[in-house]
């Protein structure tokens, strides 16, 4: 685990009992350390460990996100000193202490993703605000060769329809700016109503095809091999009992949802909640017949 190995690097203690990991440090000091695979969440975890570390540290290999940038914009101006978020070379220069700021973190490029194959799937028409689209890039170009209508009306909005059928594409999971792992179930559930046969490659993360089978049980034609989906589009997906297995799963689930012919539930959905607040809300303000059978208390 490169989170674990680069803690080690800074100088922390770290032993695991019963499927526990305890980490613990007297003092962490600067180093080097060399990620084998950009990783998003830890370029976070390590630079944000190294802020206070005594010393310079220097992260070679790491993730290019978006959100790594925005982290560090905010930990600069509580007092880090962080340079070169962004790209593969990140140094961090050690400071004693840091303080508390007000800062607005960036929207949600993958919420942003959610809402524009939402629209897409139902043939919709729906403006998404808060949008930055220069995050989307691959995701925007993917959409539109599928013939998915994109128009920026600028102020971070973004108009999304689509007016006739759509074509199949394929695509493989890659660290940004390559198309985000995160997109790749919600852009499939579009896929399987698209005309022609797409596939669809993850090289992120293992196990991250496990809405394959729920999509299947709603009329899909997806085979999966290995870390390969070949997604064949048919005519409509058919209301059923689906349940979802993870955050981004689930989200996709209610996307397969919301074009599918009759009624459809879709179990476990507090997977969604971890990365959509009031999902049904704000669907339901633009036209989608969904409800919560246990809302959220205020």
């Amino acid at each position: 685990n490169m989170h674990l190995e680069a803690f080690q690097k800074l100088g922390a203690s770290i032993t695991r009992d019963n499927g526990n990991i305890f980490v613990s440090t007297k003092g962490l000091k600067g180093t080097t350390y060399y990620f084998d695979f950009p990783t998003h969440t830890g370029t976070e975890n390590v630079m944000m460990a190294a802020c206070l570390a005594e010393g310079t540290t220097h992260l070679i290999g790491t993730a290019c996100e978006p959100e790594i940038v925005d982290l560090a914009n905010m930990l600069n101006k509580m007092g880090a000193r962080i340079s070169g978020a962004g790209s593969s070379y990140i140094t961090i220069e050690g400071v004693k202490t840091l303080i508390g700021v007000e800062y607005t973190a960036m929207p949600s490029r993958i919420e942003t993703g959610f809402f524009m194959a939402a629209a897409a799937i139902t043939g919709g028409e729906v403006v998404v605000k808060n949008a930055i689209l220069s995050n989307l890039s691959i995701v925007v170009n993917k959409l539109q060769s599928m013939g998915v209508e994109i128009t920026d009306l600028g102020d971070n909005r973004i108009l999304v329809k689509r007016r006739g059928g759509m074509r199949a594409a394929s695509f493989t999971t890659w660290p940004f700016p390559g198309f985000p792992t995160d997109l790749q179930a919600s852009m499939m559930a579009l896929l399987t109503v698209a005309e022609g046969t797409s596939v669809v490659k993850e090289t992120v993360f293992e196990n991250r095809f496990m809405h394959v089978n729920e999509m299947n049980r709603m009329g899909a034609n997806i085979k999966c091999q290995l870390n390969e989906a070949i997604v064949t589009g048919v005519q409509h997906l058919t209301g059923t009992s689906v349940m979802s297995s993870d955050l981004q799963a689930g989200a996709a689930l209610v996307i397969a949802a919301l074009a599918a012919e009759g009624e459809s539930t879709v179990d476990r959905i507090y997977h969604v909640d971890r990365g959509y607040e009031r999902l049904e809300e704000r669907l339901s303000k633009i036209g989608a017949s969904i409800k919560r059978f246990n809302p959220v208390k205020n």
